[in-house]
C-alpha cells in the first residue's frame, strides 16, 4: 500500500482532483519518515502535528529558496501535483534515514524526518525499502482543545484515515496555508516555531469550515478515500 496524496494550489482553484496541466509536468514526491519504535510509538495527534511542521520547516528552509541546493527540486515538485508519501522506520532503518540530506522535526513524542522531493521513480534505496503500512497510531489521552489564537488544521469527521494518510493530509493543509500567507506572515509563523494544532472538527463545525473560504484540501483518491474528498481545512488566524 502506498500512501500518496495530491493537492493543487489556489492558482489551480478549486483544489480539484480531476486532471490538470500539472499532470503533464515531471512528477515528484515529498518523502516523510516517521520514527515508530516498537516500545515507544508516538501519539497519533503529535505525529500529525509534527509532520505538518516538518513540511513547513522544509518550505521555509533557505536551501529550498533562491539558489539553495534544494530550490530547483522544490520548485519542480510544486509545479506538478503536490505529492507526499509517509513511511515508517525504527532502529537501524531510522539511523540510515537520518544519514540522508533532510531535516528531523521533533514533537512531544514524535520524530519526523522530511527530505527534499524526489522523482516518483527515483527514491533513494534507504527510503524506498521502508514500509508504508504499520503507521496506525493512537492517542493515549484525548488531545486538549485547540487554542483558537493559533493555526488549526481541521480534519474531516467523516473520513477514517490511517495515521500515515492523515499525516500527509495535515502536511497538505499546512502547505496550503503557507502559500496563502504574506511574506511577513510567513516570517512571523516561522519565527514562532510554526505553532499549530491538528484536530478533528465536529460535524456541524466541519460544514462551516468547508464553506468558509479557508484553504481546503481535496484528496485525489489514490488511496483509502474517494477522489475529491475534503480532508483538511487550514484555519490560520491570518486567513480568517
Amino acid at each position: 500500500m502506498r500512501v500518496s496524496h495530491d493537492v493543487t494550489p489556489s492558482t489551480d482553484s478549486p483544489f480539484r482532483s480531476e486532471p490538470t496541466a500539472r499532470d503533464q509536468a515531471p512528477q515528484f514526491v515529498l518523502p516523510l519518515v516517521v520514527r515508530i519504535e516498537k516500545a515507544a510509538p508516538p501519539a497519533r495527534t503529535d505525529a500529525l502535528e509534527t509532520a505538518a511542521r516538518a513540511v513547513l520547516v522544509l518550505l521555509a528552509d533557505e536551501r529550498s529558496a533562491g539558489d539553495g541546493e534544494w530550490a530547483e527540486v522544490v520548485r519542480d515538485w510544486q509545479d506538478a501535483r503536490i505529492r507526499k508519501v509517509v513511511r515508517r522506520a525504527r532502529g537501524a532503518e531510522w539511523r540510515r534515514a537520518e544519514a540522508l540530506p533532510g531535516i528531523t522535526v521533533t514533537g512531544k513524542s514524535a520524530e519526523v524526518r522530511v527530505f527534499p522531493p524526489v522523482p516518483l521513480d527515483g527514491w533513494p534505496k534507504e527510503l524506498a525499502r521502508l514500509q508504508v503500512s504499520g503507521t496506525d497510531l493512537d492517542d493515549p489521552e484525548p488531545p486538549a482543545a485547540a487554542d483558537p489564537a493559533a493555526p488549526v488544521l481541521w480534519l474531516s469527521p467523516d473520513l477514517d484515515m490511517s495515521a500515515g494518510k492523515a499525516m500527509a493530509q495535515a502536511g497538505h493543509g499546512a502547505q496550503l496555508a503557507w502559500w496563502e500567507l504574506s511574506a511577513e506572515e510567513r516570517a512571523a509563523w516561522r519565527d514562532a516555531g510554526f505553532p499549530l494544532a491538528v484536530r478533528t472538527a465536529a460535524p456541524g463545525r466541519w460544514a462551516e469550515l468547508t464553506t468558509s473560504g479557508l484553504p481546503l484540501v481535496r484528496d485525489a483518491g489514490f488511496t483509502e478515500i474517494a477522489p475529491g474528498s475534503c480532508t483538511v481545512v487550514a484555519d490560520h488566524p491570518a486567513l480568517r
